[in-house]
């Protein structure tokens, strides 16, 4: 739901030249056979229910699952982790933090440490949006954006 919400923001502010917006799993457990699977259906009507999904840049019908990979370290300036757990697996698979790109999505906010909490366990997507809609905003606000 964040990289949708984060892609949103991006747009809306006219910025998506400046930004790579990409989700990716610490597990293989979502891509079988190398085919991932696609956006969850409760956290995809969560999306739509904000009106998400809808432009070209923003469309999720046809996104899958992946894992992110070690090269994924250099690629990219900000890894933003939903919770302690996604950070261990991020670093087991790209190394130390040696760049301190990798944080919690939440510790750009004035609630820093907190997890987003998993809506797969807790099925309060809207909850989960709402985690993601705030930190989301507390880190384009952060880049001066």
């Amino acid at each position: 739901m964040c990289e949708v919400i984060l892609k949103d923001m991006v747009e809306k502010r006219g910025l998506k030249d400046q930004f790579e917006i990409r989700s990716a799993g610490t597990s293989d457990e979502e891509v079988w056979n190398g085919i991932g699977n696609p956006v969850y259906p409760p956290a995809a009507e969560e999306l739509r229910s904000h009106g998400l999904g809808k432009t070209p840049y923003t469309d999720f019908r046809e996104k899958r699952a992946i894992q992110i990979t070690a090269k994924d370290y250099d690629r990219y300036d900000y890894i933003l982790c939903a919770d302690k757990a996604n950070i261990r697996g991020v670093t087991r698979i790209t190394g130390p933090d040696t760049e301190e790109k990798i944080s919690l999505l939440l510790d750009h906010t004035d609630r820093p440490g907190r997890s987003i909490a998993d809506p797969w366990y807790t099925r309060e997507f809207g909850t989960a949006y709402r985690d993601c809609l705030e930190g989301c905003e507390a880190f384009l606000r952060e880049l001066g954006y």
